[in-house]
């Protein structure tokens, strides 16, 4: 049988992960978007070049 300190462990091990999960995001990352390939392709053979 499990005591009690043991099943209060085990909640507070779930319930923190919960936490961790489920979180507001505090990153700041930019919101600058997906930015377009504009360079050039080093290999000549590439099936992408030219």
């Amino acid at each position: 049988m499990l005591s009690t300190d043991t099943i209060r462990n085990i909640v507070q091990y779930v319930t923190e992960g919960f936490m961790e999960i489920f979180r507001p995001n505090d990153e700041q990352y930019p919101m600058i978007g997906v930015q377009p390939f504009s360079g050039t392709i080093n290999h000549h053979r590439s099936r992408f070049g030219r």
